[in-house]
């Protein structure tokens, strides 16, 4: 069983340091967008699927496209619509605060030579954050999968991310039931630095329940 991590816009690998589970794939926001986790899913048997911020609406896309090899899933500070939608009362980021996470973190790595801060790069990860809305996908096919109640599912969310908003686990509660979701105080938005050991715990019960008994 392979372990695929999807990281969040703009964030490197260290987002992951203190995190024991297995990282088998580490995918940045630039190889979400060409399509390689796609590639990834086509070879692979078994996997489980963790995904920060953006991230995890990747994970979401890969459930969707690929639900038979998909064995479980750790979402991370995740919404399936990441911008707020006014006339659908769906809490999310404006415009103005998008902007602002651009801005700030131009300023923070405008030194950096990675293609991951590079300005078109970073420009098509947030048409990919403006665009994106998986919420009928979502619940149309947890509807149609007979057995969704059996996949293990984990969300952790802060309780005031001022990025996805608190609500929108709420939303991921409806579409997967099952999932255990752990309310995090505070308002960090990198979750995977700061609960490494809750995240871990969560992708090892995964691997560890679909191991066959001795």
């Amino acid at each position: 069983m392979k372990c695929l991590v999807f990281n969040g816009w703009a964030a490197g690998p260290e987002t992951w340091a203190f995190c024991t589970f297995p990282h088998d794939w580490v995918f940045d926001y630039i190889e979400q967008l060409d399509g390689l986790p796609e590639k990834v899913m086509e070879d692979s048997d078994e996997v489980v699927l963790v995904g920060f911020s953006m991230g995890g609406s990747t994970a979401l896309r890969m459930w969707l496209k690929y639900p038979e090899k998909v064995k479980g899933m750790v979402l991370i500070s995740t919404t399936p619509c990441m911008m707020e939608r006014q006339d659908e009362n769906w809490r999310g980021m404006s415009e103005r605060r998008l902007a602002a996470l651009r801005l700030g973190t131009q300023m923070m790595f405008r030194n950096d030579p990675s293609p991951m801060y590079d300005e078109k790069n970073m420009e098509r990860g947030l048409d990919y954050l403006r665009e994106t809305d998986l919420r009928v996908a979502l619940l149309s096919h947890s509807s149609q999968e007979s057995h969704l109640s059996q996949l293990p599912v984990f969300i952790f969310q802060s309780e005031r991310d001022g990025i996805v908003r608190p609500t929108n686990a709420e939303f991921l509660k409806k579409a997967f039931p099952q999932a255990e979701v752990t309310m995090v105080p505070g308002y960090e938005h990198v979750l995977p630095v700061t609960i490494p050991e809750l995240i871990d715990k969560a992708v090892f019960d995964i691997i560890e329940s679909d191991e066959p008994e001795a």
